[in-house]
C-alpha cells in the first residue's frame, strides 16, 4: 500500500489512491528534513508547471510531476515507497 504524506506547507495535494484528506497525514518542515535522503521516501512537487518554473524555492531532490496528468505518472512510483506531495 502506498503511504501518502502531504507537506503542511502544500498548496494542494493529488494522490494515486482514493485516500481522503482525513486519511493523509501532514508533515512539518522539520519532519521532512529528517526524511530527506531516505531512499524509501519520494518527494513529489505537484505545483502547476508555470508555478514550478517561476519558483526559486524548490525542495532539493524533489521530482516535479504535472498535477493534471496523475494517471500517466502515478504508476511509475512503487507502492512500497512513501510519497510526499507538495
Amino acid at each position: 500500500m502506498v503511504l501518502i504524506i502531504a507537506l503542511s506547507l502544500s498548496i494542494g495535494c493529488v494522490s494515486a489512491t482514493t485516500a481522503t484528506s482525513k486519511d493523509v497525514p501532514l508533515v512539518t518542515k522539520s519532519d521532512l528534513k529528517s526524511m530527506m535522503g531516505n531512499p524509501d521516501v519520494i518527494i513529489l512537487d505537484v505545483r502547476p508547471e508555470q508555478q514550478w518554473k517561476a519558483s526559486e524555492l524548490k525542495i532539493r531532490g524533489a521530482v516535479h510531476e504535472n498535477p493534471k496528468k496523475v494517471e500517466s505518472w502515478a504508476k511509475n512510483y512503487s507502492k512500497d515507497k512513501t510519497l510526499i506531495f507538495y
